[in-house]
């Protein structure tokens, strides 16, 4: 909850939404259970060390290339359930990045689910209290699907994520800030990706 306190807001969807999730952490003690109507959940934002590409999976349920993450299920510390998600849907192990020194929490926003079928059972609308992470991966590793998430995972070019997604909402107010959040660390933290990767 501190690093969510911490985080700084990038603008007004962050602002609104840090609100919203900051209230269901402070009321609801079952909000990282799936059984609450908004749960916790957290997604990776996954970049190349030059911070020019974009690591994402093509999502069933969506139909939709997609970036990466899952349900909290119970566990508080999202960091490490985002970089378990990262591994278990593509294969690859990255490291995190720290945007700020106030907070490791990348992003944040509320994300609405419509109702859909899940291994052979519906699932009712819900809202993902979402919080993302940036995370930094060699695009040499080997990728796989993992079938019952997805169907194909890739690296793109950061600005390809908006025209590759088909989801109208997530394509402009989530991608096109994750990019321009991306574009604005870019210079100072390839930097030091290299120097980490150099040592």
């Amino acid at each position: 909850m501190r690093d969510i306190e911490a985080f700084q807001p990038f603008n007004e969807q962050e602002s609104a939404d840090q609100k919203l999730i900051l209230h269901a952490l402070a009321t609801d003690p079952a909000c990282f259970e799936r059984t609450a109507q908004a749960h916790m959940a957290c997604s990776i934002w996954t970049v190349d060390p030059a911070f020019e590409r974009t690591l994402l999976v093509y999502h069933n349920i969506y139909d939709s290339w997609s970036w990466i993450g899952g349900h909290a299920d119970g566990v508080c510390d999202l960091a490490a359930v985002a970089l378990r998600e990262l591994e278990e849907e593509t294969g690859v192990t990255g490291r995190l990045v720290v945007p700020a020194p106030e907070s490791p929490v990348f992003s944040l926003e509320a994300l609405t689910v419509d109702g859909h079928e899940k291994r052979g059972r519906y699932v009712s609308s819900h809202v993902h209290l979402n919080v993302t992470y940036l995370a930094v991966a060699d695009p040499d590793q080997a990728v796989r699907v993992k079938p019952d998430e997805n169907s194909g995972v890739r690296w793109a070019p950061l600005r390809d994520a908006v025209a590759l997604s088909t989801e109208p909402w997530i394509r402009e107010r989530i991608y096109g800030k994750l990019i321009a959040k991306t574009e604005a660390l870019r210079p100072a933290k390839a930097a030091e990706a290299a120097g980490a990767a150099g040592r």
